[in-house]
């Protein structure tokens, strides 16, 4: 039976301004005098382009081009600040610690340190421009009451706080705004396009197949880093066969890694969910790489050939044709 159940915290987005408790998500800090120039060799933005006020999409990748990691990057005084998944945040700064090496370069978990929130939702600018006194452009960010705000399309808006100013500062947010659960972003997310890779998705997808270059977190005139090759290729060679869509299920709950099916494939996979989060009128709404023979069949099923129906949702952006 199709899930229709209405659900009011994801609806309340849809009609008025929401802030997001976002402890699901981790910072890392990146800091000292070689910060710039390691990072400029990890990831797939120009990290030495990103001046002071400004964020960006990047991405983190696998020697064979595949996605670890990706998430918004911003300046904090001479260092960087990353906001990605907790699942990978140890994971990942792990990994960038192995290619340190004698670069004077530090990485820090400071979730424990900071507090995050989300805003988005009809209204947010005017709500956050209230609550705070500031509401930068995309891919902007502004200082308010001791807290970092970073401007992403949407719009959506993040708020990183000292950890002893969270009451506060939910108090301050509560007063303009609607509080919502995190899957309430989650939907916000996905409705603006933006995929986000987790545990269940890590080291899947090539850095175009869920359109991080068409999201502007790949630059393609930057020198080297980890991946490039493989993506660089794609991109000036390569005729890509898969990308990020959006789809609505009328199924309550779908799990990041599911595969998806087209008759036009018979019995294989055509697709896998990146994300999903319940929608507002019920089922779930979902973002997927999937083949693009599969989205030009029509058809396109959830879990197995004789899944449910996916029906396609519009992006907030174009998707360009096969070159």
């Amino acid at each position: 039976m199709p899930d229709t159940v209405p659900r009011p915290s994801v609806v309340s987005a849809a009609t008025a301004a929401i802030f997001c408790d976002l402890a699901p998500l981790s910072v890392l800090a990146i800091g000292g005098a070689d910060a710039a120039i390691f990072l400029q060799g990890q990831l797939s933005s120009d990290v030495k382009g990103l001046t002071p006020g400004r964020c960006q999409y990047t991405s983190y990748n696998s020697p064979k081009g595949r996605m670890l990691a990706n998430f918004i990057l911003w300046r904090d005084g001479d260092g960087y600040r990353a906001l990605l998944p907790g699942d990978l945040a140890e994971p990942v700064r792990r990994r960038l610690a192995m290619f340190v090496l004698r670069s004077k370069v530090t990485l820090a978990d400071l979730s424990c340190e900071t507090s995050r929130f989300g805003i988005g939702g009809l209204g947010a600018s005017p709500a956050l421009q209230r609550a705070l006194g500031v509401a930068p452009g995309a891919f902007t960010t502004a200082e308010a009451t001791g807290a970092t705000v970073l401007a992403l399309p949407g719009p959506r808006y993040l708020v990183v706080a000292p950890a002893g100013a969270a009451v506060a500062m939910q108090e301050t947010l509560r007063r303009e705004m609607l509080e919502a659960p995190f899957e309430v972003w989650q939907w916000l997310t996905i409705r603006a396009g933006v995929p986000v890779i987790t545990a269940a998705t890590q080291d899947q997808f090539v850095a175009q197949t869920a359109n991080w270059d068409l999201l502007g977190g790949v630059n393609f005139q930057k020198g080297c880093y980890t991946g490039q090759e493989i993506i660089a290729r794609m991109h000036y060679l390569g005729r890509l066969k898969e990308r990020t869509y959006a789809f609505h299920a009328d199924v309550p709950r779908v799990a990041a890694g599911a595969r998806l099916f087209s008759a036009a494939f018979g019995d294989q996979p055509c697709g896998t969910v990146v994300n999903a989060a319940p929608a507002p009128d019920g089922g779930s709404d979902l973002l997927a790489v999937i083949q693009l023979a599969a989205v030009e069949s029509a058809d396109v099923s959830l879990g197995a050939p004789d899944g449910p129906r996916l029906s396609a949702l519009a992006l907030p952006y174009a998707i360009p044709a096969p070159a």
